[in-house]
């Protein structure tokens, strides 16, 4: 991992990469990274687009503003490829993480020419297959620790159960379906 990680969340109000991006920063620091995990806001609706932002890093973070050249970016709704710049800023030695049911290369067209890596993955496809509801920041959260390396994955998924058995703490049976989609995740990204 590099000396410090920048991840830029691109989604709509309502899909959870707010929540994505807080629950990576959370882990992250369970496992003794220096984090910082933090939302953009706006006129933030239902269905409107959201930024979302985390820093991971071994050492000390001294920096405190948005993060503008971002080594990872994650899109958890591809219909933003048409109205916001999702790769403005990011490093070409970097990667895009696109949710999707299409192609690599009916993606590529859409991303302005950015010649870093770009991977994909349908977050409907292992959501409605592992939790039978669509909730893609659960997906795109694994994806992202697999593309990005930021944390060893088994490190990830354990904090990952002891995070969500508190968060869903009345609602134990949903824990097993998350599990399972952060899983299946970390192998169905392309």
């Amino acid at each position: 991992m590099a000396a410090l990680t920048e991840i830029r969340w691109h989604g709509r109000g309502g899909q959870g990469a707010k929540t994505a991006a807080l629950l990576l920063a959370d882990v992250a620091f369970n496992t003794g990274k220096y984090v910082q995990g933090f939302p953009e806001y706006g006129p933030e609706r239902m269905g409107a687009p959201i930024t979302a932002y985390d820093r991971i890093s071994d050492s000390e973070i001294r920096v405190h503003s948005n993060i503008y050249e971002p080594d990872y970016v994650a899109v958890v709704d591809d219909t933003l490829l048409h109205s916001v710049d999702v790769t403005k800023g990011l490093k070409p030695q970097g990667a895009i993480l696109v949710n999707t049911e299409r192609t690599k290369e009916e993606i590529l067209p859409l991303l302005k020419g950015y010649a870093g890596e770009v991977y994909i993955i349908n977050a409907r496809k292992v959501c409605m297959e592992t939790m039978g509801n669509y909730f893609p920041n659960t997906p795109m959260l694994a994806a992202m620790v697999k593309i990005s390396g930021v944390m060893e994955e088994d490190a990830f998924l354990k904090e990952m159960e002891t995070s969500l058995a508190h968060k869903f703490e009345k609602k134990p049976e949903v824990l097993a379906g998350n599990m399972a989609a952060l899983k299946m995740a970390l192998t169905e990204v392309r």
